[in-house]
């Protein structure tokens, strides 16, 4: 059995880690370089670097950002936010980034999926997915860093993602998000029962329970969490020893 990964996540804005509730009310959480020391440190199995404002600033990640983070880390380094080329990830992995996250690129133009795993390898390439659940009952996709809707609905979307070579799904409830009511297992268990690839439960984390939750109950094999780690009410070998402990495999 492949053992879960414990994902902490930096939102960065202005070069600066950044936590909201439902994508808004945005608040400091502290330096991006200390906090990613901090989490090397703890055994966190990855770190994922969102440049928040790329994609609706119609910029690139900041190159500076991501290679003053990537001096401090020795474990996998994903990076996501603007990234709309070939070009882009070539930047960003010569900084320092293991793998890249796209999202509104992505839905914007689909093929971009394709021709990032043909160049790189389908392991470098995670669809970033937000969504949230309206009123008609569907779950609809969200670009621009949640600002704004589109038509697509999540579990088409996630489909496609991985049908054109996406190497693992990044999904984040808009809905749940900063809430720390737990993951939303419902979409979760949807769509990890319905690709081969690997599937990153985020938005909600809250407690012990909700890590377990995500991978007992949503098939997850992967849980991100931010403002829970950002902020210290947890830290993230208090939810391995507990994951262990309820037969969940982690790197202790």
């Amino acid at each position: 059995m492949l053992a879960k990964r414990i994902i902490p996540c930096l939102d960065v804005k202005d070069g600066r880690t950044v936590k909201g509730t439902n994508f808004v009310n945005l608040r400091d959480a502290g330096d991006i370089v200390e906090l990613s020391s901090r989490y090397c440190e703890q055994g966190a199995d990855e770190l994922v670097f969102l440049d928040i404002t790329a994609s609706s600033d119609n910029r690139s990640t900041r190159c500076e950002w991501v290679k003053s983070v990537s001096r401090a880390i020795n474990i996998p380094f994903t990076v996501g936010g603007g990234i709309s080329s070939i070009k882009d990830v070539e930047l960003l992995l010569a900084c320092g980034a293991d793998k890249i996250s796209i999202n509104s690129a992505a839905l914007s133009r689909p093929r971009l999926i394709d021709e990032l795993s043909y160049a790189f390898g389908a392991q470098c390439v995670v669809v970033a997915v937000d969504a949230r659940k309206e009123e008609d009952g569907q779950w609809y996709t969200y670009v621009k860093g949640g600002r704004c809707r589109t038509d697509v609905k999540l579990y088409d979307w996630v489909k496609e993602a991985c049908d054109r070579g996406a190497g693992e799904i990044l999904f984040t409830s808009m809905d749940n998000d900063g809430t720390h009511s737990g993951y939303a297992l419902e979409p979760l268990s949807v769509i990890t029962s319905m690709v081969d690839v690997p599937v990153i439960a985020s938005g909600g984390a809250g407690s012990l329970d909700h890590f377990y939750e995500a991978f007992a109950a949503g098939g997850a094999q992967a849980a991100l969490a931010a403002g829970l780690f950002h902020y210290g009410q947890l830290t993230i070998p208090q939810v391995k020893k507990y994951l262990s402990e309820k037969g969940i495999e982690v790197r202790l």
